[in-house]
C-alpha cells in the first residue's frame, strides 16, 4: 500500500482560532444569527438546515445539520431523524438540479476530533458532489486544493434549486429556502 503524507494539515488541525466569533457551537449559533446568506445556510427544514462548507472539497460541498446540539445519532427523535434524512434527499435533489454531479460522497460526522475536525459533539452529514476526473495531483505536490467555483456562485445555484424543489414553501427572512419535509 502506498502512503501519502500531508504534514501541512497539522497546522489546520491544531489551530487555536477555529471559530473566533463563536462562543460555544458554530452549528448552534449560525442559524440564530439571521444572516443565512452570509453564513451560507442555503435551506432550512423544521429540525435541520443545509449549510455550504466554507472549505469545500468540491463545489457544492454541503452539510445537513440538526438544529439540536448533540453527537449521539441514536438520541435523535423520530421526527428529527426523518427530517434530517429528508433534508439530505432534498440536498441531493438540489445538487443534481444545480450542478449535475456524477456521484456523491455522503457521511455523518459524529463527535469532534478525528470524526469531525473542529466541531465537537454536534453531528452533521457531509454531502460532497463528485465528478469524473475531479481529483488531481495539486493537493499532494503543492499543498493546494483547486475548487473551481466561488462559494457565492454555488450558494446562488443551490439556493435556486432548493427554491424549485417540490417541498419548498418560501424563502425565510434571512434568505434560506424553507422546506416542508
Amino acid at each position: 500500500m502506498d502512503r501519502v503524507f500531508a504534514p501541512w494539515r497539522i497546522e489546520w488541525v491544531e489551530r487555536e482560532d477555529k471559530n473566533p466569533d463563536v462562543e460555544e457551537c458554530v452549528f448552534c449559533e449560525l442559524p440564530e444569527h439571521g444572516t443565512d446568506r452570509e453564513h451560507r445556510i442555503v435551506a432550512r427544514s423544521e429540525h435541520a438546515f443545509c449549510l455550504l462548507n466554507n472549505a469545500p472539497y468540491n463545489p457544492g460541498h454541503a452539510m445537513v445539520i440538526p438544529y439540536d446540539h448533540g453527537g449521539d445519532y441514536g438520541a435523535l427523535s423520530d421526527d428529527e431523524l426523518l427530517d434530517h434524512a429528508r433534508l439530505k434527499q432534498a440536498t441531493f435533489d438540489a445538487l443534481d438540479a444545480a450542478m449535475g454531479p456524477d456521484a456523491y460522497n455522503a457521511g455523518l460526522n459524529l463527535g469532534g476530533g478525528p470524526a469531525g475536525g473542529s466541531i465537537e459533539d454536534h453531528l452533521h452529514t457531509h454531502v460532497v458532489p463528485r465528478w469524473e476526473g475531479d481529483t488531481n495531483f495539486m493537493p499532494v505536490v503543492s499543498d493546494t486544493k483547486v475548487v473551481v467555483e466561488a462559494l457565492s456562485d454555488t450558494y446562488d445555484a443551490l439556493h435556486d434549486a432548493f427554491a424549485d424543489h417540490d417541498a419548498a414553501t418560501g424563502v425565510s427572512d434571512a434568505g434560506a429556502v424553507t422546506l416542508s419535509l
